[in-house]
Parts: structure tokens; sequence; C-alpha cells
């Protein structure tokens, strides 16, 4: 990791909880500046948003600075991030990049197969096999989802046996608190009335950051699984993403498809429906290689190291979990790298 990256890390770790603040900002994070629509090797603290805007229609207290403490910005449009929900056959034994889901869920993607205390068990997203925080431990999980004719009991494959919370923000109306709605409403009318475009959000501070979106699951027998990923095969070990990094990843909708880690560090804010949203820290951004129900697909590089667990998207872009985090927080391994448990898929 060069100098130069350190670098501009520390400074965007300063400056992006003010620019997440900025109107239209969705995401930010470190990648090569873009310029006429071509890569340069000039790395940048990239600025997601909605749609760009001419400068005449924000107000300067949202315009991006065309420099950060000397580093350059780079102002991308990518659309509003969701988490992806969204079809598949039945496979028994199930392998990763297959469809599954909540009973209460449409479908998603199975990741791959881990390890926790010698039993092995199936990995996904959050929203996909535990409802967005809504589940419970034992829940039933489909192969396929529910969207794709998964029934129960006849596709029960696994029973949810844990899950890191997702830390929601309260919807930008303060839903809660008649207040504060009434005085924000207020104060908007007479800026519009004033001929301002500037406008006032409410937020509620969540109660910590987000690096993860996941869950595990117990399979109901060991002749249900399958270690390997559909198109992909075995995963060699896990691996640091970097900035450039050739991706690839195995989803329930898009099937095999490859990408390009184009920003690191990411912030972002992440749409969950019915006015849910939640703020992600330390996130992986890819190009355009997901669609709704590619959630829970594990990413690896041109070698089969798994880097990261895809979890939401645009039109332009891919969000990913940095599997590091992803194991330390569900205290998981791969299923080879416990010596003292070492499971062989031969064996199941």
């Amino acid at each position: 990791m060069s100098n130069n990256y350190r670098d501009i890390k520390t400074r965007l770790n300063s400056a992006k909880k003010e620019l997440m603040m900025r109107q239209n900002v969705v995401a930010t994070g470190i990648g090569y500046k873009t310029v006429a629509g071509k890569s340069t090797s000039e790395l940048a603290i990239i600025c997601s948003v909605n749609n760009k805007k001419p400068l005449s229609q924000l107000h300067s207290a949202d315009i991006v600075p065309s420099l950060i403490n000397n580093i350059p910005t780079d102002v991308r449009a990518t659309g509003q991030f969701r988490a992806l929900n969204g079809p598949r056959d039945r496979f028994r034994p199930s392998p990763g990049g297959c469809s599954i889901s909540h009973t209460q869920v449409t479908a998603g993607t199975l990741g791959c197969w881990v390890q926790k205390g010698g039993q092995l068990y199936l990995l996904s997203n959050n929203h996909v096999i535990a409802n967005s925080n809504e589940a419970n431990i034992g829940d039933l999980i489909l192969q396929p989802g529910s969207y794709d004719g998964g029934i129960n009991p006849e596709d029960v494959i696994a029973k949810l046996s844990d899950f890191i919370p997702i830390h929601f923000q309260e919807d930008a109306q303060f839903k809660g608190c008649n207040f504060t709605r009434g005085i924000i409403s207020f104060m908007n009318s007479i800026s519009k009335i004033m001929g301002s475009n500037t406008r006032l959000k409410a937020y509620r501070i969540q109660k910590r950051d987000n690096k993860t979106d996941c869950a595990i699951a117990k399979p109901i027998s060991f002749e249900d699984i399958a270690t390997e990923i559909l198109q992909i095969g075995t995963i060699a070990e896990i691996k640091e993403a970097e900035i450039g990094m050739k991706i690839k990843k195995s989803g329930r909708t898009t099937g095999l498809t490859t990408g390009t880690i184009e920003q690191t560090d990411v912030t972002v804010s992440v749409s969950y429906g019915q006015n849910k949203t939640a703020v992600f820290t330390d996130q992986l951004l890819a190009g355009p290689m997901s669609q709704g129900g590619d959630s829970g697909s594990a990413v690896l590089d041109t070698d089969n190291k798994l880097i990261g667990l895809l979890y939401g998207g645009s039109e332009t872009s891919t969000l990913i979990n940095r599997i590091q985090n992803v194991f330390s927080e569900l205290k998981i391994t791969l299923p080879y790298e416990d010596n003292d448990n070492i499971i062989s898929a031969k064996g199941l």
C-alpha cells in the first residue's frame, strides 16, 4: 500500500462525514480519477451522487470541492444504492451461487459455505436470510428462494444460526417526531418561497457504523452441501481487496459476471425499502456486475481468492462487504482454515 494511498485514506476519514451530509451525495471512497470518461492513474476521493446537477442548481455548501486538503476529487453519478433482492433452480447438494431466502424474503444468493466451531454453515446477507433483522434464530431457509418456487417444508435447506444486525437510520422525515417534521417542513417552505435551492434534512444518528450485511445458517443435512461455487469452483483462500483488482462472482440472477474494484474505503447510504436506510463504512465498490437477487454472492479475484460479500448496488455500481469484516464479525473461517477441525468436502 503506497504512502499516497495511506495519506488519502487519512484525509477521507476526516472529510467523509461532512461530504455525506451534502445534498445528493450517496457515497464516498478512494479510486482512480476519471477524465473525459477514461480512468487515469491518479488516486482521488470519489463522491458518488444520485445524479449530476448543474452547479447553478446547487447551494454553495453542497458543491463538492475540486480539492480536499490538496487531494483531488471526482464526482460520479451512480443513482441510489439499494440492497439487492430479487429467480432459479433447485440444487441438491447446494453450491454457492444458487437461489436461497428466508421464508419471508423473495430471493437472494447463497454465497459460499464456511466453518464455525467444526460445523459448516451457509453464508449470505442478513437481508436475504435474516429478513433485515426481522428473523429469529432457528427460522427456516429455503433453496430455491421463495420467489423462485421454494416452499416449506419441501425446500428447506437450513436454519438461521446467526446474523449481524443492520443499524438503520430513521427516514428523512423523522416519522416518529411530529414536531421535528413540522419544523423542517415549515423551514423548507420558507426557503422555496424565497427562491433558495437549500433544503433541510433530518437525520437520526445510527447506534454504530455498519460494516457488514451478513448471516449464516446451519444445514439440515450435510448431504445438501456442495462447497464449490457455480461456474467458479473452489475458494482458494481469502485476500485483501485493492483498487484495480479484477473480480468475479456467481449470483442467482446474473450468473457469472466479472468486474473491477473501482473504490475502497467507501462510506455509502443504502436503501432497504420501506423507509429503511443504513450507512455502511469501509466498503468496496465495483462496476455494474449485479442485479436484484445477486445479494449474498461471494466475490473472488481471478485466482479464486475470496475478497468480499456482495450486498447492494445501483444501475452503475456494485457494493461489496470486505470479507475480512464478515469473517471477523461472524467469527467464521473457510472450511479448511481451522487446522484442528478440518472438514473435507469428500466426507460430507
